[in-house]
């Protein structure tokens, strides 16, 4: 496959797009093709144009087909990928997705939910990791959920979590990773977030877009670095 490396990126929702993890992969030399499945735009059968496959978040559980009709699609995609080593990250319900394609387990509004920048511990299986091998041990990521992974798929590694929520982050294999948390979302966006629903969910919005602002540099190098590891990973092939 010749010229630049692309991504197929399926993005859910109209503010769930790539944001900078897109452009940490485009820093790297990747293109990516953003399918706005949420507005119809179709998904193609398989992922033979692309190198590496991108899955955002969104409000929906991965199998939420009715409200959304492009998951299982979507789905396929993820498992052919799997099946076809072809590289994959998933954010939030695309790591969902990912675990459950993969054989793992995913509840709604399970346990407490998490908003907002959120601390989050590395495991000792992150040391020997392609994306997270040598990341601070304590950092923090902006979460925005109230469904959860409630069991890893048989044999994947489990790299992170959080105090409300285990399964922050884990690996399939060597070329799959899914994530709860958000790395592509900035504290700007957050200030945009709705602070009814904030407030309903028990944060203060004020305090959340504080935290988010505080834990920025830090955690945005930290993300940064993951992303274009899995950019050189998707430029190996």
């Amino acid at each position: 496959m010749g010229g630049q490396p692309r991504v197929l990126t399926v993005q859910h929702t109209p503010n769930g797009g790539p944001g900078r993890f897109g452009a940490w992969l485009a820093e790297k030399g990747l293109a990516l093709d953003v399918v706005r499945a949420y507005d119809g735009e179709p998904l193609p059968a398989r992922t033979d144009r692309h190198r590496g496959v991108l899955v955002l978040g969104g409000g929906y559980l991965p199998d939420d087909d009715t409200r959304a009709p492009w998951l299982a699609p979507t789905r396929a995609l993820v498992a052919g990928a799997l099946d076809g080593g072809v590289p994959v990250f998933g954010i939030c319900l695309g790591g969902q997705m990912l675990a459950q394609v993969a054989g793992g387990k995913v509840a709604a509004e399970h346990g407490e939910p998490e908003v907002g920048s959120t601390p989050l511990t590395l495991r000792p299986e992150a040391a020997g990791d392609p994306l997270f091998h040598g990341l601070p041990g304590r950092t923090a990521a902006i979460e925005n959920h109230v469904d959860a992974i409630t069991e890893l798929p048989p044999g994947a590694r489990w790299l992170a979590r959080s105090e409300r929520c285990p399964y922050q982050a884990f690996a399939v294999g060597d070329r799959a990773w899914g994530t709860q948390f958000h790395p592509e979302v900035t504290a700007a966006q957050v200030r945009g977030w709705d602070p009814e629903r904030l407030r309903r969910l028990g944060f203060d919005p004020a305090e959340t877009v504080r935290r988010a602002e505080a834990d920025e540099p830090a955690s945005a190098e930290v993300w940064r670095t993951v992303a274009l590891r899995f950019a050189s990973l998707v430029h190996g092939g």
